[in-house]
């Protein structure tokens, strides 16, 4: 017994220390079976249940204008509006034009939401969500340009290349790449808190993706549906209906020789192995149709020609039929593409960040109709930020950029992390911003870490396992001693 601690210990310490060895570690450890000596997760109370939901917005969003400075000083200017103003040129908002907000943490500074927000902003405003400022993939803090072009702290991996950002936001692990996210190391871990397993802890409504893909499992993808209002859901074997169905004889003929397949035992250890995951997909399917068969509630409305919208009522069909899946801890994956606006941003945000509010509103009023608002959140991501200086009424791929987290446990009204200065460094003499490596382009204050690691330690994790599920994470905090950003209750 001793042993066993000493050795457990021991393994922690290097996984904390040492991001690059943790991984195959997890791999190994994962693939005997042991994980469970890790992961030590506390199994919840009856009926408790938890879910996050990461909506990923592909392409790099602009993110200082989602939300900019509206009155009050900056580190590097008595007024941060005026600055805003001077970097963003012809990228900049009309004050009167946007949702002022009143944080409880930034002292006289107030800020402005997108004119196309008012859900965000009045979620803001009753406490139900909270910004995290300038995030950003790092292996380690970086606290200036001159750290930067030194080469003196190690970077990720293909800054401002989409692919690359994209996996890393996915997986936080920017030193190399991965075929495995975050969200599936985390299901490696703490999946036994589900009393069931048939359907995966992570669920897709945009198909195949990294942040969900583990050692052990990956995300089972169902479909958001149609613009008429039709489809949505998990997809059956192609033309397998269980039961008899007198209209349809070509289906019964078919679905009677699955069924005839699947019931085969198979000396071969490939046949055998394939049709064990046809198996339990049919299993899969019937339990997923079965338990979010039942209409939402009449509040919970969704708009149909809204893309977003339909990923999010799939989204809460799933959390609703929650005790049919045996499911006491979930994870979700919705995605909004086409963020990389070179030109042409103010038009274009207008139109898909109001995409984005109306879809966060209509979920959270299912949340609501739900009674289940306190036991979801919802959050941010995106490749990058991008650069403060217009380019030809577009902006370019930068680094660090702005998040919101929704959810009634979520501490909101506050924005955490540093709100950056947005000045803009001379072309020549000293520097201004520490954090402007050129254009705009702004070194994160928040790692991707510290905000993956509030979502992780509320959904169950140990903070003696999450250097497993964040390798880098002890270059940020200490998680068995400190906790990270403090958004969430």
């Amino acid at each position: 017994m001793n042993a066993h601690r000493t050795s457990r210990r021991r393994f922690l310490g290097q996984a904390s220390c040492s991001a690059v060895s943790s991984i195959p570690l997890l791999n190994t450890l994962l693939n005997l079976r042991l994980a469970g000596s890790i992961a030590s997760a506390a199994p919840p109370v009856a009926s408790e249940y938890r879910a996050i939901v990461c909506l990923f917005l592909s392409g790099g969003n602009d993110s200082f204008n989602m939300l900019s400075p509206y009155s009050g000083p900056s580190s590097t200017h008595d007024d941060s509006r005026t600055e805003y103003v001077n970097s963003r040129g012809d990228l900049a908002l009309d004050l009167e034009d946007l949702h002022r907000i009143h944080p409880t943490n930034t002292g006289v500074r107030t800020f402005g939401v997108h004119p196309s927000m008012p859900n965000l902003a009045a979620r803001f405003e009753a406490g139900d969500a909270a910004f995290v400022a300038n995030v950003g993939t790092l292996i380690e803090p970086v606290f200036s340009r001159a750290e930067v072009i030194a080469a003196s702290k190690r970077l990720p991996l293909g800054l401002y290349s989409h692919s690359d950002q994209i996996e890393q936001w996915q997986t936080s692990v920017p030193q190399s790449r991965t075929g495995v996210g975050w969200a599936g190391r985390m299901m490696d871990l703490i999946k036994g808190i589900n009393p069931g397993q048939a359907v995966s802890m992570n669920i897709s409504i945009d198909g195949s993706n990294v942040f969900q893909s583990g050692i052990t499992g990956a995300e089972y993808a169902v479909n958001a549906g149609y613009g008429d209002g039709s489809g949505g859901g998990a997809t059956p074997l192609t033309g397998y209906k269980a039961g008899y169905d007198p209209d349809r004889p070509f289906d019964n003929t078919a679905s009677t020789a699955v069924d005839s397949m699947l019931a085969q035992q198979y000396s071969h250890l490939l046949q055998e192995t394939f049709q064990k995951k046809r198996r339990e997909a049919q299993q899969a399917y019937e339990m997923y149709a079965a338990a979010t068969a039942p209409d939402l509630p009449a509040t919970a409305t969704f708009t149909n020609d809204n893309p977003l919208s339909r990923q999010l009522k799939q989204v809460a069909k799933a959390i609703m039929g929650r005790n049919g899946l045996q499911a006491a801890r979930q994870t979700f994956f919705v995605q909004r593409g086409g963020w990389d606006h070179h030109s042409e941003t103010l038009s274009l945000q207008e139109a898909m960040l109001g995409e984005v509010d109306q879809a966060i509103g209509e979920f959270w009023q299912a949340l609501v109709a739900l009674g289940i608002q306190d036991q979801v959140v919802l959050f941010t991501a995106s490749d990058f930020g991008r650069t403060l200086t217009s380019n030809a009424r577009g902006s370019d791929h930068a680094w660090g950029g702005n998040h919101f987290v929704m959810g009634g446990s979520v501490v909101g009204k506050k924005i955490y992390g540093q709100y950056p200065s947005l000045a803009l460094n001379p072309e020549s003499g000293n520097d201004l911003n520490p954090l402007d490596t050129g254009r705009g382009r702004l070194i994160p204050t928040t790692s991707c870490d510290e905000y993956f690691a509030e979502l992780a330690l509320w959904l169950g994790v140990p903070p003696s396992s999450l250097p497993l599920v964040l390798p880098n994470v002890g270059n940020f905090f200490t998680p068995a001693a400190t906790g990270p950003l403090g958004f969430l209750a």
